[in-house]
């Protein structure tokens, strides 16, 4: 009968585990107003890019700017009374070394002079107080990233508890996995993580950055952190997603899907051996892992080396007489 034959190969077989991750991104904000106010303007769309100190919406500052205003003319009214005490001082002062005034004299025009500067220091502390509010009524970006959703509209009322949007850094993501303690001590710095996406494939290859040095009390869980690569743009900030932990690689057999029958629950293969000029197809036993890249790797059974037939299985009885075939195309004899 003629079947397809291949010579069992030792392979890199890796012992992986998959968790469910949490994708986070390492710099992502909520914009909050540090003032009250109704909105006035907004100056971001949903979706912009923004560099850091980009102004995102402004509260209406009238109100605050009159304030500034108002605390300007204090100023400089404060300002132009130390002006002529110093004035007056100096007056005083020559008269006092001419003998022409009294120590009462000099003594109440240094003092006049000296509560005329602390007024205006007062008074330029607080402009400055107020200048600084007007500024919180213009909302920035304090980070480089992507503008969300923004669900105020202009003329909303808005206070310091209210979330005008956010913006979240796409380009550097980190996955969050919660591993079973029962593999903590298996984690370390460096163990290898792959993003992967419905049908297995990476998206993302990265490495563990962080592993918690305490277990929540409720799930006997380990958190695990790896930093993510994502600028290709593939991951969003706060998706699951399916994560792969590679806990080692080593060298060992490994058969393709096709190649394994099961009988009652038992895998085996069809084993290929010298008979009376021949060849010859019998079942062995085998035990295998989970399965990777369309292969089993073989824990025990056969070994590297070994022959097996890797089509028309379905055919084959006990003892049967088989011929190697010609392989299909794009399959490895």
């Amino acid at each position: 009968m003629p079947v397809q034959i291949e010579t069992v190969r030792a392979v890199p077989i890796r012992d992986v585990s998959e968790y469910v991750a949490v994708v986070r991104s390492l710099h992502a904000v909520q914009i909050q107003p540090q003032v009250d106010g109704h909105v006035y303007k907004i100056l971001a769309t949903s979706g912009d890019k923004v560099p850091p100190g980009t102004p995102l919406l402004i509260i209406d500052p009238s109100q605050q700017a009159a304030t500034v205003s108002s605390q300007r003319a204090i100023r400089d009214a404060n300002i132009a009374a130390r002006d002529l005490a110093r004035e007056q001082f100096e007056r005083v002062k020559r008269l006092f070394d001419g003998g022409a005034a009294t120590r009462q004299d000099f003594d109440q025009a240094r003092t006049a002079l000296l509560q005329s500067e602390a007024t205006v220091a007062s008074t330029e502390a607080q402009t400055k107080a107020q200048a600084v509010q007007l500024g919180r009524y213009r909302v920035v970006s304090p980070i480089e990233g992507t503008v969300g959703d923004i669900p105020v509209r202009v003329g909303d009322y808005v206070t310091p508890q209210t979330q005008l949007t956010t913006v979240d850094d796409n380009d550097a993501l980190e996955a969050y996995v919660n591993v079973p303690i029962e593999r903590a001590a298996t984690l370390k710095l460096g163990t290898p993580v792959e993003i992967i996406d419905e049908t297995g494939k990476v998206v993302a290859p990265c490495q563990v950055t962080f592993v918690s040095p305490r277990a929540d009390p409720g799930t006997q869980m380990i958190l695990v952190k790896a930093h993510i690569d994502n600028s290709k743009g593939r991951l969003r900030s706060g998706q699951f997603a399916r994560a792969r932990i590679v806990w080692s690689t080593r060298e060992g057999p490994a058969v393709p899907v096709l190649a394994v029958q099961r009988r009652a629950g038992q895998p085996f293969v069809w084993i290929v051996h010298e008979a009376q000029g021949g060849l010859s197809a019998e079942q062995r036993a085998v035990q295998l892992g989970p399965i990777q890249e369309q292969q089993y790797p073989v824990v025990g059974g056969i070994k590297a080396g070994d022959r097996i037939v890797v089509s028309g299985v379905q055919k084959l009885r006990p003892g049967a007489r088989v011929m190697a075939a010609p392989p299909a195309h794009g399959t490895a004899g």
